[in-house]
């Protein structure tokens, strides 16, 4: 019993510090160019997809909701991690896919990469780059390198388009 009491104790103290105060660091905000209602495209179809990325969780994750119209969809959740000194990205979408990134904001771009293993058991490097081209114009380039970042494939070249 006097155990559930220090703990409430402890826990009644420890409300006021927010944790909006706790992500307020400007780290933080490092992927904030990418929040907003945005309409995709790319050049390998005409399809328009959308894309809606917002902070939630008192402003420490974005959390990215993506469709495109032939049913498609993703979504991912995205936040820093203080202790490393990373971004952390998990995605998942409606075929199944869990893809985990990591990286970092570095010369105007958020770079985070991930392995991905396919069904025959075969593991690609994911390099996922994120670049604000202007306020409302934002460039996402997804690669694949199947032999160590020897080479790479473009997997997605996207632009993303503000319509909010």
């Amino acid at each position: 019993m006097k155990l559930v009491v220090i703990f409430s104790l402890l826990m009644s103290f420890m409300a006021p510090v927010s944790a909006a105060t706790l992500c307020a660091d400007n780290a933080y905000k490092q992927f904030d160019f990418w929040l907003g209602n945005w309409q995709v495209t790319n050049p390998t179809n005409n399809n328009v997809s959308q894309s809606k990325i917002t902070k939630i969780i008192d402003d420490c994750v974005i959390f990215e909701e993506y469709s495109t119209p032939t049913g498609y969809q993703g979504k991912s959740l995205n936040i820093y991690d203080k202790t490393r000194d990373i971004w952390h990205q998990t995605w998942t979408d409606n075929s199944g896919m869990l893809l985990l990134l990591e990286g970092s904001f570095k010369a105007g771009a958020m770079v985070l990469e991930g392995q991905l293993t396919n069904d025959k058991g075969q593991v690609s490097i994911q390099r996922i780059t994120w670049r604000a081209l202007t306020a409302d114009k934002v460039s996402q380039i997804w690669q694949q390198s199947s032999d160590d970042g020897k080479t790479w494939q473009t997997l997605f070249d996207g632009i993303y388009r503000r319509v909010d």
